[in-house]
């Protein structure tokens, strides 16, 4: 039985989604989610190259006031979860979001992933993105949320990418 399932969120419009999704999950089977949110270090190195310049911010006070700002859109996403609080917890993490996330999947022992993928392309479903390389190196299950839009949007291109296929 699953115990440990992360939830990374980037908070897109679909976090809600995600989160919900995840804690349907959860729920059934008395798993703990641990929500987690990657800030990217390229952010935080562009915030230290323009300090450089001369501009009065730095890397520490970007990511608190992130983390506030984040910390408050969290809590509409869980207001309505019907989880134990003891079985919810969030965390910010600080680097490549990938590693960071991987890292995080064997050291808290994670059983389950479940994340969003943002795609326009279905050519380019994974390239380059943080889905892609979890869904290749993590050693749990991974599972890929998909909201009734994006369902239907990557639905309509299947079939027209099949219907071209066949003439």
């Amino acid at each position: 039985m699953r115990k440990k399932i992360l939830v990374p969120i980037a908070f897109s419009e679909y976090s809600q989604g995600i989160v919900s999704y995840a804690a349907s999950i959860a729920e059934p089977m008395g798993a703990e989610m641990l929500i987690v949110n990657v800030i990217n270090e390229r952010d935080l190195e562009a915030v230290e190259r323009i300090s450089s310049f001369g501009y009065k911010v730095d890397g520490e006070h970007y990511v608190h006031v992130i983390q506030e700002e984040r910390r408050e859109v969290l809590k509409g996403l869980t207001d309505k979860l019907t989880l134990p609080d003891d079985q919810v917890s969030f965390s910010f993490l600080v680097g490549d979001p990938a590693n960071e996330l991987l890292k995080m999947v064997v050291e808290e022992e994670i059983d389950m992933v479940v994340m969003g993928v943002k795609t326009k392309d279905i050519r380019h479903l994974f390239t380059g993105s943080v889905a892609e390389r979890l869904f290749r190196r993590c050693p749990c299950t991974v599972i890929s949320y998909r909201d009734t839009r994006t369902r239907e949007r990557l639905k309509k291109r299947v079939v027209k990418n099949l219907h071209l296929e066949r003439k």
